[in-house]
């Protein structure tokens, strides 16, 4: 498989774009470029699998791809706060040992 550099600037573009709107619509921020852009390269890929078997085809270019990667991002977002908890042992279990005045 071949990917040229135009196609390969396209796809960080789209995971960088994808990321960024993810982080923002689930969790308020980004995560930074790095995060963004793994968030909305894995994003790409769950959009790519989740969509088309429930039915939706949003066409073709570089927009669709955009929105695609972006709910696959979401979902993703959202199974690791649901599977993560939202945070450690302190505020999954009341906070820990330490004593509440």
């Amino acid at each position: 498989m071949h990917i040229s550099n135009e196609s390969l600037l396209v796809i960080l573009l789209v995971g960088i774009v994808a990321g960024w709107l993810a982080g923002k619509i689930v969790r308020g921020t980004g995560f930074g470029i790095i995060g963004d852009l793994l968030v909305g390269i894995v994003g790409a890929f769950i959009g790519n699998w989740v969509l088309p078997r429930l039915g939706v085809h949003l066409g073709t270019g570089v927009l669709s791809a955009i929105v695609n990667a972006t709910v696959g991002a979401i979902l993703l977002l959202l199974l690791v706060r649901l599977l993560g908890g939202g945070g450690g042992w302190g505020s999954r279990w009341g906070g820990g040992w330490r004593r509440r005045w």
